[in-house]
């Protein structure tokens, strides 16, 4: 079932612009002293122009690759000049984010309710996020219900509470210390009862006992699955964008842990980090569902990685 015409209004994109700026910025600063006073596009300007990929935390795998492509093309076409690389450089980077289907990434099932397990460690932003996904399901015309399965800190089932009231959902809890699997199976039972269209439920964010953490999301899974054989539809990570290369190993330990679906990359407006939404894209080959571009309810966008790489490139 498909609610997900991604449609960028004018506000949207100058959110999107606004969010991106600090990355814009950095980035084109260093790709004009890469192109100043050069009239074709040589080995000089390619490893130039590798160093600020990588600086810009798109990463070294997805640096290399972009750079191979690109040597490729002036191989081929012989003579590249500067100008013509700026539009290359985008059309590579766009080639390279992660092309899933994007009706799958963007759909909710047929089998009522929807459920998304968000996961991810503590402080990227998790708990906010639910709130402001829950706010955008809801405005697509969505029944949501939201689940405080991070039972080891009270603090997150009182942050999702203020969510929770602030949106307008239900939200299902416990005590703080109950068991994360009995407060997601109480949270399904009632999203079915009360013919709920998306769940969203928050689990624990610990990763320094990953067995620990690998078991609990096992379990998790398992009692959903006695109530909804479909349920988890899927499992989405939350990482923290400002922590550049730090995001990559975020990504990494979960999905070692655990399969992961789609993402949700936070807190790109605060930092010049943003190349690393191309590179985790590119690396774990896992679509970006959301992207976080201010404090804003509106401001967790879905990911539209044309619209992404468009602003990540505006010129001032």
């Amino acid at each position: 079932m498909n609610f997900f015409k991604k449609l960028f209004t004018k506000e949207k994109k100058e959110s999107l612009d606004k969010g991106l700026k600090k990355s814009n910025e950095s980035f084109f600063n260093k790709i004009s002293k890469v192109i100043v006073g050069k009239s074709k596009v040589d080995d000089e300007v390619l490893d130039n122009l590798e160093e600020v990929l990588i600086s810009s935390d798109v990463g070294v795998k997805t640096t290399l690759k972009i750079i191979d492509n690109i040597e490729s093309r002036v191989a081929k076409d012989k003579y590249i000049n500067s100008e013509e690389l700026d539009v290359i450089l985008k059309e590579e980077i766009i080639d390279i984010i992660c092309d899933s289907d994007e009706n799958d990434v963007m759909s909710i099932s047929d089998h009522k309710p929807h459920v998304i397990l968000v996961v991810g460690v503590n402080g990227v932003g998790k708990t906010t996020s639910i709130g402001k996904m829950a706010n955008y399901y809801k405005s697509l015309g969505l029944k949501v219900m939201i689940g405080a399965a991070d039972t080891f800190r009270a603090a997150a089932i009182d942050q999702l509470e203020i969510w929770a009231n602030r949106v307008g959902v239900e939200l299902v809890k416990q005590e703080m210390g109950s068991d994360p699997a009995s407060v997601s199976y109480d949270t399904l039972e009632s999203a079915i009862n009360k013919e709920i269209d998306v769940v969203l439920i928050d689990t624990a964010g610990r990763l320094h006992n990953k067995t620990n953490l690998m078991n609990e999301l096992g379990k998790i899974k398992r009692v959903l699955q006695k109530k909804n054989i479909n349920s988890p539809q899927e499992i989405l990570l939350v990482i923290d964008g400002s922590t550049g290369q730090n995001a990559f190993e975020q990504a990494k330990q979960f999905a070692n842990v655990t399969e992961i679906t789609s993402l949700a990359v936070t807190k790109l407006d605060g930092t010049a980090k943003g190349g690393v939404v191309i590179g985790i894209s590119d690396q774990f080959n896992i679509p970006i569902k959301f992207i976080g571009v201010g404090e804003g309810i509106d401001d967790l966008q879905t990911f539209d990685k044309r619209e992404f790489v468009d602003s990540f490139f505006k010129k001032s």
